[in-house]
């Protein structure tokens, strides 16, 4: 009986030890566990803070982005603005250069036929014989007054009578120097209206009535070759190049090539048959329509229409692009001078190098 006592109290004792060694597992367990999950958070924390400073970091990238890309519209814009201007400065400059020139030339002339006159003077003066007209104080006195004392020279008002001028030269005391007029101009309102309404929505489609009058009115005329169908959709488009010729690049062939003076030196020439207008002439410029491997070579006045029309699709494309800042009326003359250009190359008036 003594043994069954012991032998249950000792199992007891095996039960609480295996339960008290179980509860105490548990617990470390959930310390662990516990533990695991205050390290993961701190982790979780840690991320989600990195997180945020790759957004903001993202953020200022992001708006230094915009930045840059602002100021580079705005360059670009005011770039555009200062060639512009100094091309339109340029022509004003050459203008006006042109005008003192062709001025300086009619008052070179005046002043050749008044020396050619006094020489014919002097060499009709001798001493036993003198010039009256050379010398006024052998002339009555009551003569004498015809006499006028103009820039350092004695001239007769009425001996121009006497002396014909030289063939093509004016005579001096009917020379008179005109000055140049000045170019007016005044907005027509019903092209002014359609700017306007094409300004709203630009583009080089042919919709809208305003392009499709210059359309009608000036690039078809200004494009019609003998083969027009090879440069007007690559104009259009915008794929097309021109370059001038060069002496490598000179094709054998029964033509003749030759160098072209020019402000920059010399540049080859070569004298064929423009692919254009199918004429022969002295070809300095040559053209490829987009990725071609063909080149085609224009004359002086194909290529002088081709740019005029160039120009134009060029400042066409600005504005719709947003690059130009001009007020509405400048947009609208400088598109009327383009237009201007495309008539006047149409017609057949060009620029040549004075080599």
């Amino acid at each position: 009986m003594s043994a069954c006592v012991k032998v249950s109290r000792s199992g007891s004792r095996a039960k609480v030890q295996s339960g008290g060694r179980s509860s105490s597992l548990e617990i470390k367990e959930k310390e662990i566990r516990e533990k695991g999950s205050e390290i993961l958070r701190e982790q979780l924390d840690a991320a989600k803070r990195e997180l945020k400073l790759k957004d903001k970091e993202c953020e200022r990238l992001s708006q230094v982005r915009n930045q840059l890309e602002q100021e580079l519209e705005e360059l670009t814009a005011s770039l555009f603005e200062e060639a512009h201007k100094m091309v339109h400065e340029a022509n004003v400059k050459q203008a006006a250069a042109e005008k003192q020139l062709k001025e300086a030339q009619g008052k070179i002339d005046v002043l050749q036929a008044e020396v050619t006159a006094l020489k014919t003077l002097v060499l009709t003066s001798t001493p036993s014989s003198p010039n009256r007209q050379l010398h006024p104080q052998l002339q009555p006195s009551g003569t004498r007054g015809a006499y006028k004392h103009v820039g350092g020279h004695v001239r007769n008002k009425s001996a121009s009578g006497g002396f014909p001028p030289s063939p093509g030269k004016p005579e001096p005391s009917s020379v008179s120097i005109q000055p140049a007029a000045k170019e007016d101009r005044e907005m027509d309102s019903v092209l002014y209206a359609e700017f306007l309404m094409w300004k709203e929505n630009p583009s080089v489609e042919h919709s809208s009535a305003f392009l499709s009058r210059i359309y009608r009115e000036d690039i078809g005329p200004c494009l019609s070759f003998t083969r027009s169908e090879l440069v007007q959709s690559a104009v259009e488009n915008n794929s097309l190049t021109i370059e001038p010729v060069a002496m490598s690049a000179l094709p054998m062939v029964k033509a003749s090539a030759i160098e072209c003076g020019g402000p920059n030196g010399f540049r080859a020439a070569i004298e064929t048959k423009c692919a254009l207008s199918g004429i022969s002439r002295l070809c300095q410029h040559r053209i490829k329509l987009g990725d071609k491997g063909s080149y085609y070579y224009i004359s002086p006045s194909s290529r002088t229409r081709i740019t005029a029309v160039c120009n134009f699709f060029t400042y066409i494309r600005y504005i719709q692009q947003g690059l130009v800042r001009h007020d509405a009326e400048q947009m609208f003359w400088e598109v009327m001078r383009l237009r201007r250009e495309m008539t006047v190359a149409k017609l057949g008036f060009y620029l040549t190098d004075q080599g």
